[in-house]
């Protein structure tokens, strides 16, 4: 709090009693900006007045004074809040939304007012400040001696699931995956370097003590144990979700009934990729830092955002069992084969983000709008169910019994709300004529009462047969009945004298009067009922939560899967197969993204990976296409354990677990980390973590440092890789040394990019072939990028002079450098042999070949 506000707070007798409300508020919600509501604006004083009049750059004023002293003060509309809100959000603020709630015509002083929801960056809920294409997560970490445990919640979707990883490589994967929007953890967990949210919040440690983080999951749940949602053993991971389940709680000042269960999150069900893996591959953020020319770009062609949304998951966290992915082709492959993807996205096409509107009739803070988009959406499942009915395959058996039957609750939004509603409830106009008689009866008195009157009032003159006699109606005395006092005399006897002026005498009947009492209250009445109304109909959709909620997960997923049959289809992907046997085989595999860019015909390309061919050495010039051969491998793998078709003429593959990837060049200034360091820790990430069910992709290794140090390194990498991992790797180098491991580890195979001299220049043919390059085409490549043809000609000079000296010691040179190289390794085995050597009972022959062969494993 800063000094202004310290001595406001300090002084808070001397400020007038608004003043005083709004400071008492205010301390119990330090951090947050508070949003005063103050007839139509909400207003911000003191030191949030001056923060937000800089982030919305709007006027900053003053409100008179306080305490002596003058007040800053700013303020949004009421009406337009939301998108002053949604620009502080994507800031990283975070809200408290102060309501009045005291009634002013019984208010003594300030009316009562308090704060009723709390916005936070990770807790939206409101359509207009979401991006529809993005999971909005607030994610709870809590570090233990043995493993970290992770909560996330999807507030707007009703997602609540836990995971646990090993250590802070595993940590740092989730949080790159899943992107949250706010993070908690403990104060002093040391965890604070690894996030990179906007929004962080540091929690006390107690918030995060495991009987009270069980103990609350419980009470939410109705459950006296958390075996049922596997749980039980995961310590840390329920010290997370206690925590983050009381923090949103307090958010939203509601009890989340919408968070119906907890999921556990495994490893082992999912092909883990680490954040630089993801950055490299573009999954759905290039790495310029935005979306086009991503896989997920390319694939999205969903018709919901619920769709869109479950589409990037599932390429972020793609399944690595196999039963799973095989369930997932087979209902892919049963709507192609009856070429029913446009069948079902059409009738997808008019349905709403469901997942989305039934958070918010689960938080009352459903709009009208969301209603008929809900109605819509309802009115959507009973075509696809039809389309599903003749189609043999379990998933979509499975979806379409998911769908259900919203026949009640269909009638009851199509009879209760208009076709066309205003935005919001306020002003009324929302339930439909013919719902509520009484709704309609009030409707009547106050829309009607011009007819009535004139209708009373030629009924009276009959009745009375005085003919002057006229019915009116003035905000003082409401409504009566005027005849003059000549008059006067033959009123009946039900005419009640109301007032009498100069020259008229005003009366009112009982049928008047109790128009009267119904029309002056009509419409304050009609829009209190409206509302009444309108609430019972989220108590009853509510009622209907779960199945709606299965529904919405249905949708979903159809919507997924006839959008990637419809990728299939467009872009001639083909379905990929699986066995048991280590392998992985393309046919003239293509990159995906890459090939819908180009303008020229893209060249497919074949690959085979099996137990004696573990690990591909990859040659060629720069330009020659190594990096994009080895990514669409990589996008190839991750596409086949979505569950989709992938580019190519055919795909047979085994299962990974894991894809590593080492391309391209980056540093870390901020965590004072050089090119060559960011390089090294993701070498050391693949050897410390690739198993041999993994994929690897490994480019350039060891260009960040000296020639001789670099070629160590890449060489060493490479041995370890094969001779330890075994996991299926694609190293490409311009070490053309390196092309001489296959002959010391017969699971590795070089192939090339080829190119071509022509007329001093350089073509690339982007096809890969058995065996090492020939040449790397630097100086070539040089000269496309227009390096100066006088830097071209001094380079050639230089470069002869080096190929002659290297000549003369590449021999001496490699045999030094190989048995330094592997030293330790060799002596190893040379120790091993010695001691299985028994020199008494060999012939002098014998121990000559047995030397000559020590000596060849010292030196190869």
């Amino acid at each position: 709090m800063s000094a202004s506000s310290q001595a406001a707070a300090a002084s808070i007798d001397q400020h007038t009693p608004m003043m005083q409300q709004f400071l008492r508020i205010k301390a119990e919600h330090p951090k947050h900006l508070l949003f005063y509501r103050m007839g139509d604006f909400y207003e911000l004083f003191f030191d949030d007045a001056v923060r937000a009049a800089s982030l919305l750059d709007i006027t900053l004023t003053a409100r008179g004074k306080s305490g002596g002293e003058d007040i800053p003060m700013c303020g949004v509309p009421y009406h337009a809040a939301e998108s002053y809100l949604a620009r502080l959000i994507r800031k990283g603020e975070s809200v408290a939304i102060c309501e009045q709630v005291g009634d002013p015509a019984t208010s003594k002083g300030p009316v009562k007012r308090e704060v009723v929801r709390i916005i936070t960056p990770g807790t939206l809920s409101d359509e207009a400040l979401l991006d529809q294409s993005r999971d909005n997560l607030i994610l709870a970490i809590h570090q233990g001696k043995d493993s970290i445990g992770v909560a996330y919640i999807e507030l707007s979707a009703g997602i609540f699931k836990v995971l646990e990883v090993a250590d802070r490589e595993l940590l740092a994967a989730e949080l790159s995956r899943l992107q949250p929007a706010e993070v908690l953890y403990a104060q002093s967990s040391g965890i604070s370097d690894l996030v990179t949210s906007k929004s962080v919040r540091e929690l006390p440690p107690w918030d995060f003590e495991p009987e009270s983080a069980e103990r609350e999951l419980n009470r939410h749940f109705g459950t006296q144990d958390l075996a049922g949602f596997g749980c039980s053993e995961l310590t840390q991971a329920v010290c997370a979700a206690g925590a983050l389940l009381r923090y949103v709680k307090d958010t939203q000042r509601d009890e989340l009934t919408h968070l119906t269960s907890l999921s556990h999150e495994q490893n082992s069900d999912a092909v883990l990729m680490d954040p630089s893996t993801r950055r490299n591959l573009e999954i759905d953020i290039n790495l310029q830092g935005g979306e086009d020319n991503t896989l997920y770009s390319v694939l999205n062609t969903c018709k919901t955002p619920m769709g869109a949304r479950l589409l990037r998951r599932e390429l972020l966290r793609p399944m690595a069992k196999r039963p799973a992915i095989e369930r997932r082709l087979d209902a892919l492959s049963a709507i192609i084969d009856n070429m029913r993807d446009g069948d079902l996205r059409l009738a997808l096409a008019g349905v709403g983000d469901m997942d989305r509107i039934l958070t918010r009739v689960a938080l009352r803070s459903a709009r009208p709008r969301d209603l008929t988009r809900l109605r819509q959406s309802l009115h959507c499942v009973p075509p696809l169910q039809q389309i599903l009915e003749h189609i043999n395959d379990s998933v979509l058996t499975d979806i379409c019994l998911n769908l259900g039957d919203f026949q009640a609750l269909r009638d009851l939004l199509d009879h209760a709300i208009i076709d066309n509603p205003p935005v919001v409830i306020r002003e009324g106009g929302v339930i439909a004529p013919g719902f509520n008689p009484d709704l309609d009866e009030l409707r009547g008195l106050s829309t009607q009462a011009g007819d009535y009157l004139l209708e009373l009032e030629t009924r009276e003159r009959e009745r009375t047969g005085i003919s002057t006699l006229k019915v009116a109606y003035n905000r003082v005395h409401g409504y009566y009945i005027e005849m003059s006092k000549a008059q006067a005399e033959q009123a009946p006897v039900d005419y009640q004298r109301r007032q009498t002026l100069k020259n008229v005498e005003r009366f009112i009947t009982p049928e008047l009067k109790a128009f009267e009492d119904k029309a002056l209250s009509a419409k304050s009445r009609a829009l209190a009922l409206e509302k009444e109304l309108y609430e019972e109909i989220l108590t009853t959709l509510n009622a209907e939560l779960l199945p709606l909620r299965a529904c919405a997960e249905a949708l979903a997923l159809l919507d997924l899967l006839a959008c990637l049959a419809e990728r299939a289809q467009a872009l001639r992907l083909v379905r990929p197969t699986f066995g048991n046997e280590r392998l992985f085989e393309v046919n003239q595999g293509r990159h995906l993204v890459v090939e819908q860019v180009s303008e020229s015909p893209f060249i497919a390309n074949d690959l085979l990976l099996n137990n004696q061919r573990e690990m591909l050495l990859i040659t060629g010039p720069n330009m020659g296409g190594k990096s994009t051969y080895m990514r669409q491998i990589a996008l190839i793998a991750l596409m086949a354990h979505v569950g989709s078709y992938v580019p190519a003429e055919a795909a047979h593959l085994s299962t990974i677990d894991r894809i590593f990837t080492r391309i391209g060049s980056s540093d870390d200034l901020a965590g004072g980390r050089s090119t060559f360091m960011v390089e090294m820790t993701d070498t050391a990430n693949i050897l410390n973590n690739a198993t041999s069910n993994s994929l690897v992709l490994m480019d350039e290794i060891g260009r960040g440092t000296s020639t001789f140090d670099g070629l160590s390194l890449a060489w060493a990498t490479a041995r370890r890789l094969a001779d330890h991992i075994h996991c299926f790797t694609l190293f490409s180098t311009h070490y053309f040394e390196l092309t001489e491991l296959p002959s010391l580890c017969p699971n590795m195979i070089n192939v090339h990019l080829g190119a071509q001299e022509y007329n001093d220049g350089i073509v690339f043919m982007h096809t890969v072939r058995e065996g090492a390059a020939s040449q790397s085409f630097g100086l070539q490549v040089a000269k496309l990028a227009g390096l100066p043809a006088n830097v071209i000609q001094a380079a050639k000079t230089k470069l002869t002079e080096l190929e002659q000296g290297s000549k003369q010691t590449k021999a001496a040179t490699a045999a030094v450098y190989q048995a330094e190289l592997f030293a330790d390794e060799a002596s190893d085995t040379v120790k091993e042999a010695l001691q299985q050597l028994n020199p008494d009972q060999m012939t002098p022959i014998e121990a000559l070949v047995a030397l000559s062969q020590l000596k060849s494993k010292l030196v190869p």
